[in-house]
């Protein structure tokens, strides 16, 4: 059965009901704002769901998810009054976001039962007294993909100012591996292609990801491709039944018939995508496949990538990657006649064990058949959050490129802190737990339960001695992610905001949001709490004039290479339609990666993946229906028939599953997923996995960890 089409449309229609009406709705979507959900990015100065090329109607049930939220009423003081922290610690993350908008400052000391009302001014002294009388290196700053740029530049430059590193964003726990491994093949860490040469494209791979509910209006165009002879190739240990068919809705004839999305379907193991990719470089060479002009000119190190996969015996790579000699083959001649291909990956990439390496390994492909540096075909990691690619630009980041640390040291006239070792998320969170974190600022996100080992992060950030966060509504984190006292301030949406606003999608666009009328009297905008903490509290250089969105973004401007204050626009150097690229040599470069071979399971173990539902976005749950994989409840544990079958368990039995970090005891559910391996919902599951961090990004293994299936 084909999925989408009419129940996401009647889905829409009662969201919008709920949030105040259809007209309302309408008002609230059409206004010039970047859509808050998805980095794929549409809205701005052309009108909300409008994208780049101009195309409308361009939304999706995420996007109207989010703006009901934010249409919510405020949540009372007395209801603080009558939900104790123990009462609001236990509700799920859909109650927590159905509850409203928060309005007013809260907080709670070691002994409060309740989070209490504060007054901003109260608020903001407690918060600048700490940063003051914090040594730099005992603090940690933190940003999600929500914020804008300009929140984010100014956190990354409060922190350096006061003389820490300690910055970080939510990448680290999802596609920081993209970067580091794109910036070694092109020099640049973000995606090589812009939205038209989708349009443009005869092929497009779909490795590790599930746009259907991540990333929904992609589907649109992967339908488009189809139609004008494209052809769209899944690589996924899970089967994903809107990859297979789709109703988009957009479209009147998917809407009612559904459309075919992939051509093609093939489950490798958790942690197998390296061995695959590695299959067909060596398919390529043996049938004399490889574009020799491309690799000899406009490419370096390609030789040894060759001898490695010449090198690698297809016993190895069979059973690393789970896929069949036979079936790399079939990929690997549709390739073969393919002259416009554009890779697309998400985080079953860059979740498992040597990510990094699994995205050169991406990028060796790309060079093999010079699907680099032209129009219609490159590299795009399908990034999540609206504007997580802003923040990795605005340097919410341990480590500053050295172009825009010299800038930031020449315009402000200040010297900042030295590289050093540390920085990244888990090592803040690790630095917590031993009692070294003395202070927290969280512009936005959910770090506590986006954290794996959920037991190591509540017991990290309660060591803290004062936790900050900046958020529109309540989630998990407030409570599970407590310092010792902890202070909410309650934020404007950025379609709230009284200043243009920007933010950055995948495809390196930056949109203007243009902001509107407060909803709620309470909330402040993000710039406006971050430079009055920063007045009082850092000092050093003249905070208030940032007050002035304009005059941060002249500041940007200054820092960073493309950006431009006054208009919207693709940032330069980022995209490759020519073959010169922004590495030392001005060639793409090829990788030798170290084969990361699968974790080895024993009788009664299989490989873990965590998965987001089609009702969820990042850790905020809307509902706790799947409705595209059929599953009503979330405390569930997807396995293979013959895993069922093998460990001796019946399918609705209740199991205890066990990970390197803890225990859930879930519902088994019979799920078409590569034999040896199973799937659980995110963020329940992080309890079980350990905070071990890939070497190179930093990224946990939310992807790939072994678990023990036991009878109860």
């Amino acid at each position: 059965m084909a999925l989408g089409g009419f129940h996401s449309v009647l889905y829409v229609l009662q969201k919008a009901r709920g949030a105040g009406g259809l007209r309302a709705m309408w008002k609230a979507m059409r206004s010039p704002n970047a859509c808050k959900t998805c980095a794929l990015g549409m809205g701005g100065q052309q009108g909300g769901m409008v994208n780049e090329s101009g195309k409308f109607p361009e939304f999706c049930k995420k996007s109207v998810q989010a703006m009901a939220a934010d249409m919510q009423g405020a949540i009372t003081k007395e209801f603080f009054e009558k939900y104790t922290l123990s009462q609001l610690s236990a509700m799920s993350s859909r109650e927590l976001e159905a509850v409203g908008r928060i309005t007013f400052p809260l907080f709670a000391g070691p002994l409060d039962m309740h989070y209490k009302p504060i007054s901003w001014k109260e608020a903001i002294a407690k918060v600048t007294e700490k940063v003051s009388k914090t040594d730099p290196s005992n603090s940690f700053y933190y940003c999600s993909g929500r914020s804008s740029n300009e929140a984010g530049f100014l956190l990354q430059l409060m922190a350096r100012v006061r003389g820490t590193n300690n910055i970080n964003n939510c990448s680290f726990y999802c596609h920081q591996a993209s970067g580091v491994g794109l910036a070694s093949v092109t020099g640049s860490g973000t995606a090589t292609v812009t939205l038209e040469d989708l349009s443009k494209s005869d092929l497009v791979f779909l490795i590790g990801c599930n746009p259907t509910s991540n990333h929904p209006r992609l589907l649109k165009t992967l339908l488009d491709l189809r139609r004008r002879g494209g052809k769209v190739i899944v690589i996924n240990p899970l089967v994903e039944p809107g990859l297979q068919k789709f109703n988009v809705p957009s479209d009147v004839r998917s809407l009612f018939f559904g459309s075919k999305i992939s051509d093609m379907y093939v489950q490798p193991n958790i942690g197998g995508d390296q061995a695959l990719l590695l299959g067909m470089l060596k398919w390529l060479e043996e049938h004399s496949a490889i574009d020799e002009t491309f690799v000899s000119q406009y490419a370096d190190g390609f030789d040894d990538v060759r001898n490695q996969a010449n090198e690698t015996n297809w016993d190895v790579i069979e059973q690393h990657s789970g896929v069949s000699q036979k079936v790399i083959a079939e990929i690997s001649r549709i390739y073969r006649e393919s002259n416009a291909a554009v890779f697309c990956w998400a985080m079953g990439v860059t979740h498992v064990k040597g990510g990094v390496d699994t995205v050169r390994a991406i990028g060796n492909a790309a060079i093999a058949r010079g699907m680099l540096g032209k129009e219609g075909a490159g590299l795009l990691p399908l990034r999540g959050h609206s504007n997580v690619q802003g923040m990795g630009s605005m340097g919410v980041a341990p480590m500053l490129k050295g172009p825009m640390a010299e800038a930031i040291e020449k315009e402000l006239e200040i010297t900042l802190p030295l590289p050093t070792e540390g920085g990244d998320t888990m090592w803040c969170m690790q630095e917590a737990d031993k009692g070294n974190m003395k202070y927290a600022m969280c512009l936005g996100g959910n770090l506590a339960m986006a954290n794996p080992n959920t037991t190591f992060s509540q017991k990290a950030m309660s060591k803290i001695d004062l936790v900050s966060y900046m958020s529109t509504k309540l989630n998990q984190g407030h409570f599970v992610g407590r310092g010792a006292e902890t202070i909410i301030f309650p934020v404007l949406a950025r379609d709230e905001e009284s200043q243009i606003t920007t933010q950055e999608s995948m495809f390196n666009f930056v949109r203007r949001s243009s902001g509107g009328t407060p909803r709620h009297n309470g909330p402040r905008s993000e710039v406006e709490v971050l430079v009055s903490i920063a007045e009082k509290g850092i000092g050093t250089i003249e905070w208030s004039r940032y007050r002035d969105h304009s005059v941060v973004r002249e500041l940007i401007a200054k820092c960073l290479r493309g950006f431009k204050t006054k208009k919207e626009h693709q940032i330069e150097g980022r995209t490759f339609h020519e073959p010169k690229f922004s590495t030392t040599t001005g060639k793409a470069q090829a990788h030798v990666i170290a084969l990361h071979a699968p974790a080895e399971i024993s009788s009664n173990q299989l490989r873990l993946m965590t998965i987001r539902s089609e009702g969820q976005f990042n850790t905020v749950v809307y509902e706790e229906e799947d409705v595209f994989r059929k599953q009503t409840r979330r405390d569930v544990v997807l396995m293979n028939e013959q895993d069922i079958s093998a460990f001796g368990v019946q399918v609705d039995s209740f199991v205890t599953v066990a990970g390197p970090s803890g225990t859930l005891v879930v519902q088994v559910k019979a799920y078409p997923i590569a034999k040896g391996n199973c799937a659980m919902y995110y963020p329940e599951a992080n309890i079980l996995l350990s905070t071990k961090v890939d070497d190179e990004s930093k990224t946990p293994f939310f992807k790939g960890e072994v678990v023990a299936i036991k009878k109860n």
